[in-house]
């Protein structure tokens, strides 16, 4: 009888140290979640038709592949808060962007998400690299082209944040869109994503 309490009592004891151990293990990354890196594409809906592939360590696209309609990347998953941390890289004809809390996971566009830029030659610098499209303006704009940058985007509540490396290019409040997919756009030049992760909030 004793041995089989102490077997019993041993078998407890185990159970508490894994139930210890395993959230611990599980928070070693600070729970952010990586949707691409330098290996691997990750697991997306796609909007349009572009390219896409791995190529030197970067998930690359530089040409559509049907009609003009730009092409995305769509998350299976809707965010609400969170926070995003990116490193991309575009030549100086690229047209790109961090789409965020999108409405319909099947129609992207500045207007169904807010539109986190990269787009050194738009028409309209106020809302080019940097901004987000219609929502909040930035002056200078920061250039993007033929270097890797960082891109941190958070949204918490109404407060949207983005960061491009280092400098804070927005910081505003907007309550047009309050949850949905995230998408990566391409729209023309050469774009890359060596990493994008994700921790919601």
């Amino acid at each position: 009888m004793k041995r089989i309490t102490a077997i019993a009592t041993a078998i407890t004891l185990g159970s508490i140290a894994l139930s210890v151990i395993q959230p611990a293990s599980s928070q070693s990354d600070g729970g952010w979640v990586t949707l691409v890196d330098s290996t691997k594409m990750g697991d997306w809906d796609k909007v349009g038709d572009a390219n896409w592939e791995m190529k030197d360590g970067a998930l690359a696209a530089d040409k559509l592949l049907s009609g003009k309609d730009l092409a995305y990347l769509v998350s299976k998953k809707p965010y609400k808060d969170f926070q995003i941390k990116a490193e991309f890289w575009t030549d100086a004809e690229a047209n790109s962007g961090i789409f965020i809390r999108c409405d319909n996971p099947k129609m992207i566009d500045g207007k169904t998400c807010y539109e986190v830029n990269i787009f050194d030659k738009r028409p309209d610098p106020s809302y080019g690299t940097g901004a987000i499209v219609d929502v909040a303006k930035v002056d200078p704009m920061p250039k993007a082209a033929d270097k890797w940058n960082t891109y941190e985007i958070t949204a918490k509540g109404p407060k949207l944040t983005v960061i491009l490396n280092g400098q804070k290019t927005v910081d505003v409040e907007d309550t047009k869109h309050a949850t949905g997919p995230i998408a990566l756009q391409y729209g023309s030049g050469v774009v890359k994503f060596r990493k994008v992760q994700i921790k919601e909030l």
